[in-house]
């Protein structure tokens, strides 16, 4: 979808413009690792939720974790830096990143208990679907109707709805829930008939 759809665009926009972050230092691990920072970050707004604007913090938050996750690989592409280390560090990081945040949410009880228990399990699902997948040496890549990035961008418009009302974000979290393992059953099918 989203991530599918505008990613060579994208990348193609960010490869232009990132020569003046490797002139400053900026690698593609230590964007990876601001990406979790942020992320870190945004969940503590979550739990800070007594007003409206530490939501729309959190919201925006979520929105440039995703930025980091979407140009760290487009970095390390464009200045020649690509490593075997760096893939694993990005995935391993990515999970955290989901996780602190829906944890956040859930624990803080801006969502139901269970509904966001659901929604952290079929996250982490969507992607050690693709993660197997690959292993075993199918593509899963733009398979499902929310990969992280739609799952990102979800999230932080249903959380910046949320300073208007706060049950938006519980409707955000249920539907993240369902897309999600909606995803996960796409990409079981997908690779049944690859290797059908």
């Amino acid at each position: 979808m989203v991530s599918s759809k505008f990613k060579k665009q994208f990348e193609e926009l960010v490869a232009r413009s990132v020569k003046p972050l490797a002139d400053i230092g900026l690698t593609p691990n230590t964007i990876t690792v601001l990406g979790l920072v942020v992320s870190v970050l945004s969940a503590w707004f979550y739990i800070q939720n007594n007003n409206g604007s530490n939501l729309l913090i959190a919201g925006l938050l979520v929105l440039f974790s995703g930025f980091l996750d979407a140009i760290d690989g487009v970095v390390a592409r464009t200045t020649g830096k690509v490593t075997v280390f760096g893939g694993f560090l990005d995935s391993v990081f990515d999970r955290y990143s989901d996780a602190v945040v829906l944890a956040a949410i859930t624990a803080s009880g801006l969502c139901d208990l269970y509904v966001g228990l659901a929604t952290i399990i079929g996250s982490i699902m969507v992607s050690y679907a693709r993660a197997k997948s690959e292993s075993l040496g199918i593509n899963m890549a733009s398979v499902g109707l929310a990969e992280r990035a739609e799952r990102m961008i979800i999230l932080s418009l249903f959380t910046v709805a949320s300073t208007y009302n706060v049950e938006f974000l519980k409707y955000g979290i249920i539907i993240l829930g369902v897309l999600a393992h909606l995803t996960v059953i796409q990409r079981i099918l997908f690779f049944k008939k690859k290797t059908a």
